[in-house]
């Protein structure tokens, strides 16, 4: 083409190795345009071609292999953009930039690439549509633009526009992008009808009316996607299936507070950043001992249902159905950004059949859920909004002591930088939440694992059982440096005790003032022995709006990685005696003990074939409890088209004080009424992760993901709390008290039968043996094809088995055996999407 005969872009200059010298391998770079997309042809030299490290992989998986990135800022407004990546294979990355120095690879952009290798070196060409960039009508356009390229046997990184390390910067880097004259942007409509088919073999109880062997299900729907003028984006799904998505791991969770899953759904990861709150403006934002909290955790949206049922046999849905979903993202001025999302999902019935008797239950209302978000970003400066609803329908009169009626919350974030070369600024947002509901569900709000308002040993906040409704507020302030060698990052924040946003958000715990302060120092350039290395130094406090001190650690992290760029770590942990007010799970607070604990991790090149990283962690309490787990890792591609990994993981865990249950016993006048039981838990968990990736051509891939568990725990020493704001017990067994182990005749269960007062032998209490050994195995393999450009054909299996058999007792050969004895559970699915453009439909 003629454009090829025009003069290149060649200045390309090292961020890595040797910053700031020129890149040791020409490369030349050619854009053009015409009035549907952009084009980006590369030439990239290489004086050994037959070195150049190439591997085919699944699309956003990256890798330490050559690559070609061009970043693109078509707002130019220094802090967002696209990027799009391509391998000397043909397998491609892209994604979002925000925040100036975040990238986010959940969007998927419709684009193409081709490349081809020669005795020269290799070459690329990239046609983006500007269908797939946002950018306002302009009668001639500057746009912000960035070409990088990865040398890999040298790991040499070049940039044509230098952001030098250190910087903290990415996007406000780029440079410009002049001449685009006489383009519209395009009408932009997309739809994606799909069709799907399932199969599910699960096991359950014989003779469930509710199931066969095998049940079938088929499902149809759509996601489209719409421009509202030039720069705002309408994502909106009906009836979605998220089939393919791969499987959430398996955990066991002794804590009070629930397990945070990563959202992996495409229609609620695309597009995430917009809904960020609170984070902006910095590049670092740390969290020691805060939890952190989020607005939008979508994971609310289609979550299993709430409610459970009772009965002979039942018939439960694993999720809920979402009947419409829709997302506006984008800007709604030069300098604001605008994100909503709005969902109504399904009300589900839980079926039950007692004798042939059927009868169903509601276990999830029909519901509403509503996002807004907005961000106005000025020169050094920013202010953004955020509200969120959650409506129920609570159409029982037993689901209104199970869900609140409404939640809403509302907050104010931005910052500011404190200097005109923006080396430091300031963060923080401000917010407020209230949920209603009847009085019922609202005691159960404030006796909740977040804030325990029934702790008997405080006087700030009591239990109202005459409340419909709750109030709270949050904020957090932070002060960070951006940029050079040494950084620094403070922060204080406050979750008051009526501060809720779980409905639609998620915050782990209330009744929390903390405050820590983060020093450190980066060496970029090597030193002869060190490639680059850091070193952090950090402490933390928390307190409760009582004003007793419920956390408190000191911190040190170093990582250094060396020459041949095999890497190390070694981080050191403190953690002084304080009050912890939530391990009685509503009693009055106890003292912990100090705690120390080391964290080892090494790895090696991993660019090479085979590579291997290991963690090891160690820990121990003067209490005596302990802990150390060793995870080792290997990644393996025997050929240049297969990735495997597989992660191994040995847990022991020696905790001297377990929470086992409070039992009500005005005799224990000593604990508010409560006797508050604690057991000696030894628990070993074995576990291991195995993923493998297998691309055949940069459209078509299989992804596998198996992941085995046994966690095992053993409890004795039981005993109870003698005294409030103690680390004290009294033992069961000892000073007259007596405890037995046998089966309880009422339920058939095995039990603790427990006399605690030798003073009065007729004072008895029992609990259950909470021993346990959990066991589950869990597979998912997606075959992907990208059968035209935005088209997609999906294969998906999906596997599990679980046991609980021999509580408390741990024996790796036979409980692996007994897991692969049980019967398993196999869902297949067949999902197919075809991509239609305004062209396709004749539009």
């Amino acid at each position: 083409e003629a454009e090829y005969r025009t003069p290149a872009i060649t200045d390309f200059t090292q961020q890595d190795p040797d910053e700031g010298k020129p890149a040791n391998q020409k490369t030349e770079v050619w854009v053009a345009y015409d009035d549907a997309a952009l084009y980006i042809g590369a030439r990239l030299h290489d004086t050994h071609p037959d070195s150049i490290i190439s591997r085919l992989v699944r699309r956003d998986l990256f890798n330490d292999m050559d690559w070609f990135y061009v970043g693109i800022d078509s707002y130019n407004d220094k802090r967002s953009g696209f990027y799009f990546g391509v391998y000397p294979s043909g397998s491609v990355i892209d994604g979002t930039l925000y925040n100036d120095s975040w990238d986010d690879n959940s969007w998927d952009g419709v684009w193409d690439a081709a490349t081809a290798t020669d005795s020269a070196g290799w070459n690329v060409e990239m046609r983006i549509p500007y269908s797939q960039l946002r950018f306002p009508e302009h009668d001639e356009y500057v746009w912000g633009i960035n070409f990088a390229r990865q040398v890999e046997r040298r790991k040499e990184e070049s940039h044509w526009s230098l952001v030098k390390k250190g910087a903290g910067i990415w996007v406000s880097g780029f440079g410009e992008l002049h001449g685009i004259r006489n383009i519209h942007p395009p009408a932009r409509l997309e739809v994606l009808p799909y069709v799907a088919g399932s199969s599910e073999a699960l096991v359950d109880k014989p003779g469930n009316p509710f199931r066969s062997s095998v049940d079938f299900f088929a499902n149809v729907g759509a996601d489209i996607k719409f421009g509202l003028g030039s720069n705002l984006t309408v994502n909106a799904t009906i009836n979605p299936d998220f089939g393919q998505v791969e499987v959430d791991p398996a955990v066991v969770n002794l804590t009070q507070f629930e397990t945070f899953f990563e959202e992996k759904r495409p229609f609620f990861i695309e597009g995430s950043d917009y809904f960020n709150f609170g984070q902006g403006g910095a590049n670092n934002n740390w969290g020691f001992n805060w939890g952190g909290n989020s607005f939008f955790y979508s994971r609310r949206l289609g979550r299993a249902p709430q409610g459970s049922v009772n009965g002979n046999f039942t018939d439960v849905p694993n999720n809920t159905t979402i009947l419409g979903a829709a997302k506006i993202t984008g800007k709604i001025a030069d300098n604001w950004s605008f994100g909503s999302v709005h969902a109504l999902t399904e009300r589900e019935y839980g079926r039950i059949d007692n004798s042939g008797a059927r009868s169903q239950r509601v276990v999830e209302p029909l519901s509403y859920y509503g996002v807004a978000r907005s961000r106005g970003e000025f020169d050094g400066h920013a202010l953004g909004f955020i509200g969120t609803a959650a409506i129920h329908d609570l159409n029982q009169p037993y689901l209104l002591g199970s869900f609140n009626k409404r939640a809403f919350s509302f907050g104010v974030d931005g910052w500011t930088h404190l200097d005109s070369t923006k080396e430091w600024v300031v963060t923080g947002w401000l917010a407020g939440s209230r949920v209603e509901g009847d009085a019922s569900r609202m005691i159960q709000a404030q006796r909740s694992a977040q804030r325990y308002y029934q702790r008997p040993d405080q006087d700030y906040v009591r239990v109202d059982n005459n409340a419909t409704s709750l109030s709270g507020y949050g904020m957090r302030f932070a002060l960070n440096k951006q940029k050079g060698n040494f950084y620094a990052n403070a922060a204080f924040g406050i979750i008051s005790p009526g501060f809720d946003i779980n409905d639609l958000g998620i915050t782990f715990r209330a009744d929390v003032i903390n405050a820590h302060l983060v020093l450190g120092y980066k060496w970029y350039e090597s030193d002869g022995f060190f490639r680059k290395k850091f070193l952090n130094v950090a402490t933390a406090r928390n307190f409760d709006f009582g004003g007793r001190r419920t956390n408190e650690g000191y911190f040190v992290f170093t990582e250094g990685q060396f020459m041949n760029y095999w890497g190390m770590t070694f981080n050191l942990f403190f953690f002084p005696q304080y009050v912890d007010t939530r391990n009685t799970r509503g009693g009055p607070a106890m003292l912990t003990t100090n705690g120390y604990g080391i964290d080892l991790g090494g790895y090696t090149d991993q660019g090479k074939d085979i590579s291997v990283d290991t963690y090891i962690s160690l820990g121990r309490t003067e209490s005596g409890g302990y802990r150390y787990q060793i995870s080792p890792g290997v990644e393996f591609r025997p050929t240049s088209n297969l990735f495997i990994r597989f992660s191994p993981d040995y847990t022991r865990d020696i905790t001297i004080a377990q929470w086992v249950g409070n039992i009500t016993d005005p005799a224990a006048t000593h604990t508010f009424g409560t006797r508050h039981l604690f057991g000696r838990l030894d628990q070993q968990e074995v576990s291991a992760v195995v993923r493998v990736n297998w691309t055949f051509t940069p459209k078509l891939s299989l992804q596998v993901f198996i992941q085995p568990l046994i966690s095992v725990g053993t409890y004795d020493d039981f005993k109870e709390l003698r005294q409030p704001s103690t680390y004290s017990f009294n033992r069961y067994g000892e000073n007259g008290t007596t405890i037995r182990y046998g089966i309880d005749t009422s339920n058939n269960r095995p039990t603790y039968f427990v006399h605690p007062n030798a003073s009065a032998p007729t004072d008895s209490l029992k609990f259950k043996n909470p021993d346990f050994n959990i066991k589950d195995f869990r597979a998912n393999a997606i075959l992907r094809w990208e059968y035209l450009p935005g088209s997609t054909l999906y294969f998906a299996w999906t596997h599990g088995r679980s046991d609980g058999r021999n509580p408390g007792d741990f024996s790796f050969n036979r409980d692996f055996g007994n897991l692969f004895r049980t019967e398993p559970d196999n869902v297949f699915l067949v999902k197919i999407a075809y991509w239609l453009t305004p062209s396709a439909i004749g539009l």
